[in-house]
């Protein structure tokens, strides 16, 4: 399951993405509500955590943009503010679901199951989460990749890697981009990361047919090869 959290303050963003990994789920933080209309907007995402009081945009503007670009994905919001006038007011916005801070990571991730089940009764979009790509078939509820019928075995942070190439797909994408979403940096620290995990998500799933292409001077694109 992929989760959407837009946090900026980078003790709160670290803490909900170290616990949130730690049970399962796949996280791409962005800092600034900018961020997200300008890089994630067309991504279908599970579920999106969105703090109030971000830098520029606030987090009730995000969700009110995103109401209107027709993204239907549950969304809960983070904050310190705790008025009940707070909580109404984000609720007739567009918000699913508001918790205050501080809370116990245990009531976030209770929250989280709720808010994921009923989207699942409410979006028929959302009863199935394969995606088939020539001879790979991704099971995004089991985070399960298939080969040619063969499971093929990857790190959480290469299925990471590959599902938001495939969410890209057909458009080039930069390493900063995806150190972005897939490792939280959202800078270049002049790191190889991104290709070391390329090339192991290559040797993977590149047996039967190629996906990944390398575009000089911008990054990665990923798809299927004619």
């Amino acid at each position: 399951m992929q989760i959407l959290v837009v946090e900026d303050d980078k003790r709160i963003s670290d803490f909900l993405i170290k616990g949130l990994e730690e049970n399962g789920y796949l996280v791409t933080l962005c800092r600034s509500a900018e961020e997200v209309i300008g890089n994630y907007l067309n991504i279908a995402w599970d579920l999106l955590i969105i703090d109030i009081m971000l830098p520029g945009m606030d987090g009730r503007q995000l969700v009110s943009t995103l109401r209107y670009k027709d993204c239907h994905a549950p969304v809960l919001m983070l904050s310190a503010l705790n008025t009940v006038q707070d909580k109404v007011d984000s609720l007739d916005i567009g918000a699913d679901d508001y918790l205050t801070k501080p809370f116990h990571f245990d009531e976030l991730l209770s929250r989280i199951k709720a808010l994921t089940r009923r989207s699942q009764i409410g979006f028929d979009v959302k009863k199935s989460q394969c995606i088939q790509i020539g001879s790979l078939m991704i099971d995004k509820d089991q985070y399960k990749v298939f080969d040619g019928g063969q499971e093929v075995e990857l790190s959480p942070r290469e299925f990471k890697l590959l599902m938001y190439l495939v969410e890209n797909q057909n458009k080039a994408v930069s390493r900063i981009q995806i150190l972005n979403a897939v490792w939280g940096i959202n800078f270049d620290n002049q790191t190889n990361v991104v290709d070391v995990y390329i090339s192991y998500v290559r040797n993977k799933v590149e047996k039967n047919q190629k996906y990944i292409f390398t575009v000089k001077g911008v990054g990665y694109l990923f798809k299927l090869e004619q």
